[in-house]
């Protein structure tokens, strides 16, 4: 069996078709996960999971690389990943977009029309990893971060006076708070529910941190 697949290779690969294949993908992935993510996000956990998808991700489009299921299974793949978010405990959109990133570079890797040399699938490759180290290394972008606060100086809620609310809140708070909204008010305990809005480096919006398994 082995003699069968070093003549023959895997799939529609040649033995030496599917190693070139495999290095580029290797080396792809590793830049991806080890190279730009982590060492910004620094969390080994999401690290071996884009890796290990990559690679089985890879193996079996390589594997089951024929004509007449190539693009409906590699279609199928990211039907069938796309409720990982919805499913499980929900993943930061960041991460969701380095494993779709990881799932996209084993697919074009295992399915693409290389070419002559290679150049399509390593130009494809390069244009992927470049556009994220650009997105995630270079575009130094702000988030518009909120938190919700209970206000007890009602006098401040009015229209003529949110000026002075706002400085009264970034004095307390510290953040840089650009924009409020009011979304109740208590006249019994002379409270006020308010929203308020920041910009930050990183994205510290504490939503819904668990998917539902119902």
């Amino acid at each position: 069996m082995l003699e069968h697949i070093a003549k023959e290779g895997i799939g529609n690969f040649n033995t030496l078709e599917l190693i070139i294949r495999l290095v580029i993908n290797v080396i792809a992935s590793l830049l991806l996960v080890r190279v730009i993510y982590y060492n910004t996000h620094r969390n080994k956990d999401f690290l071996f999971t884009f890796a290990l998808f990559n690679l089985l991700i890879f193996l079996i489009c390589a594997l089951l690389s024929t004509a007449t299921i190539q693009m409906g299974f590699a279609f199928g793949l990211f039907a069938i990943f796309s409720f990982i978010r919805y499913r499980t405990v929900t993943v930061p959109i960041k991460e969701m977009g380095y494993l779709f990133a990881s799932l996209t570079i084993g697919i074009i890797n295992a399915l693409a029309v290389p070419g002559k040399f290679f150049a399509i699938i390593i130009l494809c490759n390069v244009l992927i990893i470049g556009f994220t180290l650009l997105l995630d290394k270079f575009m130094n972008l702000t988030h518009e971060n909120m938190k919700e606060v209970i206000y007890e100086r009602i006098d401040l809620i009015v229209p003529e006076r949110r000026e002075e609310m706002i400085a009264d809140l970034k004095l307390r708070t510290g953040l840089p708070i650009h924009k409020i909204e009011i979304r109740n008010i208590n006249f019994l305990r002379d409270t006020a529910n308010l929203v308020v809005f920041y910009y930050a480096a990183e994205n510290e919006n504490t939503m819904l941190s668990e998917g539902s398994d119902d």
